[in-house]
């Protein structure tokens, strides 16, 4: 059951889920799926999409920001768009979940799974734990940070955060608080495109996207380190119409943020990764 909603920012929202059970086992990063099927009102959508696409609707997944030692369960949830050239069919249960979801509510999630989460051993890895996100990639590296933070005292973390605007950036309060609780243990920089007032830029929220500069700053020791990145990558849907077109899909967040990892002497082995697109 949905025990509440908890607007992020206008396009995104975290749905806090109420099970009935004291105590759920996951990781941190973790995340559950969510079948479009269980919803009437998407029915004759659904039905239209499978028909066009020759094949069932697949069950959505969606990140957990919750962290397995708090006393809830929830996932964030961004509203996907539909863009004429860009994407290859309008998306079928974000719009839903986001801006239709109340409280009450009662949602079928099935979970809960994924390799991207911390190491086991992580504390005998590494002392510096470097995030690197765009967007709602945000979401299972805000899990694995409160996680950290609670249960690693020794692990310092780096947060670097690319979204458009100031109005964009999902967590941004929580983040901040964090990093007033943890000074010692946090760093959070942001970084922004489109933002057009000039006066929020500072030492801890730069202009533009995340660069090799910007990496190199925050990763001191690049071969000690271990980087978590999260965010929009190069989809099936991309490749289609690169090979279409004759041409190689352009690098989107993930894969500018890799080449920026190695230039700057980033290890792969010392790389976890997680892309949406």
């Amino acid at each position: 059951m949905v025990a509440d909603v908890i607007v992020e920012t206008p396009d995104t929202s975290t749905l806090v889920l109420f099970t009935g059970n004291d105590r759920l086992e996951y990781l941190a990063g973790h995340f559950l799926t969510i079948d479009p099927h269980q919803f009437e009102a998407l029915e004759r959508f659904t039905s239209f999409l499978e028909d066009l696409k020759g094949k069932r609707e697949l069950p959505r997944a969606y990140s957990m920001c919750s962290s397995p030692h708090e006393k809830y369960l929830a996932v964030t949830v961004k509203e996907e768009q539909y863009v004429s050239g860009s994407t290859k069919y309008p998306p079928l249960l974000s719009p839903l979940l986001v801006k239709r979801t109340v409280r009450g509510m009662g949602l079928v999630v099935t979970g809960f799974t994924g390799p991207y989460t911390l190491v086991p051993d992580i504390t005998t890895q590494t002392d510096h734990v470097v995030h690197i996100c765009a967007g709602s990639g945000s979401v299972p590296n805000f899990s694995m940070l409160k996680f950290a933070l609670e249960h690693h005292p020794t692990l310092r973390h780096t947060f670097l955060y690319s979204n458009k605007t100031w109005d964009d950036i999902i967590f941004r309060d929580a983040l901040t608080k964090l990093e007033e609780r943890h000074p010692d243990r946090l760093k959070v920089i942001h970084t922004l495109t489109r933002e057009p007032d000039a006066t929020i830029h500072g030492p801890s929220v730069r202009k533009g996207r995340l660069s090799a500069d910007l990496m190199r700053e925050a990763i001191p020791d690049p071969t000690a380190a271990l980087v978590y990145v999260c965010g929009p990558g190069i989809s099936k849907w991309d490749r289609e119409v690169a090979k279409e077109k004759g041409t190689q899909p352009a690098p989107r967040f993930l894969e500018s943020v890799l080449a920026n990892l190695k230039e700057i002497g980033v290890p792969n082995a010392r790389i976890k990764r997680e892309f949406y697109g």
